[in-house]
């Protein structure tokens, strides 16, 4: 163990790679148990790629984040073996280098606009301290610059002296958006950024985010349950469960030639547009107790192909061709297949 870990510091990051993560573990010890919020998450995101980062609410997805930008509160525990983003090595940081790193390297749009911006500010405000937090510049000079990040949003710049409570929940993602990219990050974490918004709008944010990379070239991790936005947005797919991530590749290799009984069932309790009559087919049960995992794989009381060595293994991650890993014990039979047809 101690020479696995030493050669996980020691291994350099190939220089197209603008996010590494290795062996990301949290815990958060309460009095009369321990929450097991993640348990062991590896990412390698590509500068100008984007990562759909999915699964059930509670799978560990926005700790995920949080532990990436050291954020995550007490009585969280983290532990990583790695965490390197656009050459930076995160876990030696002091506390005054990682204010400097959040916002600049690493950006993250939180999960809830409304709570997000500070009631007593001004918009355009709350942009420039961002601003000059990390740019030698004036209150003018950042104003100005603020207002210019409105605009790139699609609020009109005369907008920035307004208040919060003045905008609509749409227009309050957007200035969140604004802040995350003011001072232009190479990493942007968006976690659930259109959760609160109804379907036109989500469609102008998302639509909005994927210009705004293209023309930044940043790299992106999306976090969401909505495996649409993921089609319309990603590169690449990493199914989480339980604080593991249990698939991962292209999303190709996700979407069209899905290998986990769990991302089978996501699928399937989709509506299908070609069929309304088609019953859905939710997966029966729920997300184990963190506190309590299973003692084999976390989805064996869930899986219907489940068998008596799933409940009493943890699944190795197997690689299934170059770019597609899935983390299943059934695999261990060369003849296993899920019913989801495969697609071209």
């Amino acid at each position: 163990m101690a020479e696995d870990k030493k050669k996980a510091v020691e291994e350099k990051i190939p220089e197209d790679v603008a996010l590494y993560l290795k062996n990301l573990r949290v815990k958060f010890v309460l009095e009369k148990e321990t929450v097991y919020a993640v348990n062991g998450i590896d990412i390698t995101l590509k500068k100008g790629k984007t990562l759909g980062l999915a699964g059930e609410t509670g799978a560990g997805k926005t700790t995920t984040a949080l532990s990436m930008l050291r954020l995550v509160p007490y009585p969280g525990k983290v532990e990583c073996d790695r965490l390197v983003v656009d050459g930076k090595d995160v876990l030696k940081m002091k506390q005054k280098d990682l204010e400097k790193f959040r916002g600049a390297d690493l950006a993250m749009i939180f999960q809830d606009p409304m709570t997000s911006l500070n009631p007593v500010f001004t918009v355009g405000q709350q942009i420039a301290d961002a601003i000059m937090l990390h740019n030698p510049t004036t209150k003018e000079q950042a104003f100005k610059s603020a207002q210019q990040m409105l605009e790139l949003v699609g609020i009109p710049a005369a907008r920035a002296v307004e208040y919060p409570h003045q905008f609509s929940g749409g227009m309050k993602q957007r200035v969140v958006i604004a802040i995350a990219l003011a001072c232009n990050p190479g990493v942007l974490i968006a976690d659930e950024p259109t959760t609160a918004l109804d379907v036109t709008i989500q469609a102008q944010v998302i639509a909005m985010m994927k210009k705004l990379r293209d023309e930044r070239g940043m790299s992106m991790i999306m976090i969401t349950h909505d495996l649409g936005i993921i089609a319309d947005v990603c590169d690449e797919v990493a199914i989480m469960y339980a604080g593991k991530i249990i698939e991962y590749g292209t999303l190709r290799d996700v979407f069209n030639h899905t290998k986990h009984p769990y991302t089978e069932g996501l699928f399937n309790s989709l509506p299908n547009i070609h069929n309304r009559d088609e019953r859905l087919k939710p997966i029966p049960g729920l997300m184990p107790d963190p506190s309590n995992l299973p003692k084999g794989c976390a989805f064996a009381p869930r899986c219907r192909y489940a068998t008596a060595a799933c409940k009493e293994k943890v699944p190795e991650p197997r690689m299934v061709s170059d770019t597609h890993m899935v983390a299943c014990s059934a695999y261990d039979d060369p003849a296993f297949r899920i019913e989801r047809p495969e697609k071209d």
